[in-house]
């Protein structure tokens, strides 16, 4: 006999303990990232409400009606320098890095003068003195002063915690000094370093990586016994017994459930082994049944491949009449059901909800799941709530009614179709495709919210896209980038943008009809291994309405 057979490569006390580590792992790396994101947020909110209350009481000291005399004077106005020392004061005892006013360039806010400008002596910065110009640092704090001078702001924030800064990571807390005549007349400025927060986050990750190795120490220890003693026993008693009944064909006179007594899957283990000895001789006749059982599971899974189908829109066009847009959709299931779906509905005559999703696994479990998935994201769209609101809600309601801990990603937008304003929110999808008017189809890398049903009390994030006549959107499940071929080269999402820009600008039918006719050359004869599913719409204005 082969020495595989004889002695197993890995024990299953091995395995065990590697996968329950394993999920471990993943667990905490889940929670730790929530808890990041979470704990971050809060640290950052406690630095900005500290640096808005030191800038409203800076603003106290310093007189909107006066800023050009304090331009023109400086050093040596009497004024400049009592406010100057007020400014001093509140920057040394409020914990502050800077506290400035600036005048900036309201021409295209590319330079800011510098009036007051006071720096906390604890450290060694350099602080920029009376009169000085300097170009704005980036096109964030050109939008901050933008919205400050024209659009009414009270207050705006920048945070510099990423990338090449030139100071340590800090925030910029930055407020309007406005006159009596309403107008804004320079914009009073707090900055504060990070430092807590750094430090807060490295003592965070240290103590969640000592508490997952002492949690997995003592989970390998604790589970080695434990296997030992109810699992590989037993385990090693039915793989002897296996080995000589295959060997000998002889039904054992001690049957193992008489000494395998643990009363758990073990022992139906047994008794499954036992039951085997004595049905082999039945084995030509339950062939028979079990060939008759797949032809039976066959017509169910066709009956519920056709039942799933009718539940997704079809018949194109989906609503004749409406000519301010176009669209098509496609669906081609891995296998005869499938966990992918779209929806096209309309809300009320002025709004049209689009979804396109992708539920964890295949088969008929993704089905079902995919099916209660549409029922719920179909019934929260049309009470009337933004997209973000919509994936909220389905997330808790799936959430509390999912033993199987099955997910789905979905990417749902609601178009006003008057303005073209297409309103949407990303829960784990993949990056919708965007197309303007004459132009090219390019990825739009909108922010991922965490999958529906992972996970409860999860916020999603609305963002706007406003569509002129002729623009298009493109949307797909993983299975078109990641359709592969025999040698297991994938479809990519360069090769899907090439198939949708060889001809941007047919209808949606013509150009879903393009890119499954490139994956389909792509993939050859390799076996499908994933749903794909696309959908397309196109904007056409809302001109005409009778």
């Amino acid at each position: 006999m082969n020495d595989r057979s004889e002695k197993p490569r890995f024990r299953i006390t091995v395995k065990s303990i590697a996968g329950i580590l394993l999920q471990l792992i993943l667990f905490a790396a889940i929670v730790s990232v929530i808890g990041y994101r979470g704990f971050t947020d809060a640290l950052l909110d406690q630095y900005a409400d500290g640096a808005f209350r030191t800038a409203l009481t800076a603003a106290k000291e310093v007189d909107p009606d006066r800023i050009d005399e304090y331009a023109q004077g400086g050093w040596q106005d009497p004024e400049y320098l009592s406010v100057f020392s007020k400014l001093d004061s509140l920057c040394n005892t409020s914990g502050a890095t800077f506290v400035y006013v600036i005048l900036p360039d309201t021409s295209d806010y590319a330079h800011i003068t510098f009036i007051f400008s006071t720096k906390n002596r604890a450290n060694d910065y350099t602080v920029y003195d009376f009169g000085y110009v300097r170009e704005t640092t980036n096109d964030d704090y050109r939008q901050k002063y933008r919205a400050l001078y024209e659009e009414g702001s009270e207050k705006e924030l920048v945070v510099r915690d990423k990338g090449y800064i030139e100071t340590d990571p800090h925030i910029t807390a930055m407020i309007p000094l406005r006159g009596t005549d309403g107008e804004t007349k320079a914009i009073l400025c707090v900055q504060r370093q990070m430092d807590a927060l750094s430090s807060a986050r490295r003592s965070y990750i240290r103590k969640v990586v000592i508490a997952m190795l002492v949690l997995a120490a003592a989970v390998t220890a604790g589970q080695a016994l434990y296997l030992d003693r109810v699992l590989l026993k037993p385990v090693k008693q039915i793989t002897e017994e296996a080995s000589r009944f295959a060997e000998e064909n002889v039904a054992a006179e001690v049957k193992l459930l008489d000494s395998i007594r643990t009363n758990d899957e073990i022992a139906v283990l047994a008794g499954s082994i036992d039951r085997m000895e004595e049905q082999v001789i039945d084995y030509v006749e339950n062939l028979r049944q079990a060939t008759a059982e797949k032809e039976r599971i066959g017509t169910e899974l066709s009956l519920a491949a056709r039942i799933q189908a009718s539940m997704l829109p079809s018949g194109f066009p989906l609503f004749p009449g409406r000519d301010e847009f176009d669209a098509y959709a496609y669906m081609d299931p891995a296998r005869e059901v499938g966990g992918d779906f779209y929806d096209l509905f309309l809300i009320d005559d002025d709004r049209l909800c689009i979804v396109m999703a992708d539920v964890s696994g295949k088969g008929v479990p993704a089905a079902l799941f995919m099916m209660a998935s549409k029922i719920h994201i179909s019934g929260a769209a049309k009470t009337g709530k933004t997209p973000a609101e919509v994936l909220a809600s389905v997330n808790e309601a799936i959430c509390a009614s999912n033993p199987e801990q099955m997910f789905v990603t979905v990417w749902l937008g609601i178009l006003e179709i008057s303005t073209g304003r297409l309103t949407a929110a990303n829960a784990g999808h993949e990056y919708p495709a965007l197309m303007r008017a004459g132009g090219e189809f390019g990825l739009i890398r909108d922010k991922h919210g965490f999958v529906i049903g992972g996970i409860g009390g999860v916020r999603y994030t609305d963002y706007e896209i406003m569509l002129e006549k002729g623009d298009a959107v493109f949307l797909y499940t993983d299975g078109v980038p990641e359709a592969s071929d025999a040698n297991g080269n994938m479809f990519g999402t360069e090769g899907m943008l090439e198939a949708l820009n060889a001809n941007p600008g047919i209808a949606p039918a013509e150009l879903i009809s393009a890119v499954s006719t490139a994956v389909g050359d792509f993939v050859g004869g390799a076996e499908q291994f994933d749903d794909i599913t696309m959908l397309c719409v196109r904007y056409a204005g809302a001109e005409r309405r009778n």
